[in-house]
């Protein structure tokens, strides 16, 4: 192990032991120079270090902060690259329906009232949208992110861009937007999370995921 990754670790451990959170600003350079016994550009390597795994992000003439979503990247498993898209939605959808019922009972036995006002506001942006027949998949993304949010799960951080790409890539090749489905689909699940029936959230997720791979298979024909 390098000098700066060490320090990167160490620096790590500071952000920690003070409970630095998103957007919270670290202690300046001199500090941290003084507070780790480095130098200055072991500090700087080790920043950089932290800033590749979107831990912090450096802004010049500014100073450091934790990222607003420290350790999590905006395309974590490369979804971009992947050229063929066919396949690529096939697998999500199938890696979704594992995941979502399960969340979506989670989300109902661990949601609070803060959650559930939140998730109701991104459902009735939803549903504003579709009766106008406009775009949603923006709101639809952040429908079922909040579904995970909602868990309270610490390990779900890492899953949420899993979720939330699906749901951004199954919008993108799917061509033809199905909107009465859609409607009907998330307010079950949006009231079972509500009335905390967790099976019924589970198996109404199931089946909007089911209906949405059939979709996807019969090129929105069925």
């Amino acid at each position: 192990m390098t000098l700066a990754e060490k320090t990167a670790e160490n620096l790590m451990q500071l952000i920690q032991e003070q409970r630095l959170g998103p957007g919270d600003k670290l202690p300046t350079e001199a500090v941290l120079t003084k507070e780790l016994n480095i130098g200055r550009n072991t500090l700087r390597e080790a920043q950089r270090i932290l800033a590749s795994r979107n831990i912090i992000t450096v802004r010049q003439g500014s100073g450091s902060f934790i990222s607003a979503n420290p350790g999590i990247s905006d395309d974590p498993l490369g979804f971009s690259m992947v050229q063929d898209k066919k396949r690529l939605t096939e697998d999500l959808l199938q890696v979704r329906i594992m995941l979502e019922p399960g969340i979506s009972a989670l989300a109902a036995q661990n949601r609070t009232e803060k959650d559930l006002n939140e998730l109701e506001k991104i459902l009735n942006r939803i549903e504003a949208l579709i009766n106008a027949r406009e775009n949603f998949r923006k709101e639809d993304v952040q429908f079922h992110g909040k579904i995970a949010d909602c868990t309270h799960n610490m390990v779900m951080s890492e899953l949420i861009p899993v979720i939330t790409g699906g749901v951004e890539i199954f919008a993108v090749t799917v061509s033809d937007t199905e909107y009465e489905q859609t409607l009907r689909s998330h307010r079950l699940i949006f009231d079972a999370i509500r009335e905390q029936r967790a099976y019924d959230a589970e198996n109404a997720m199931r089946y909007h995921l089911l209906f949405n791979q059939n979709r996807f298979e019969y090129g929105g024909k069925l």
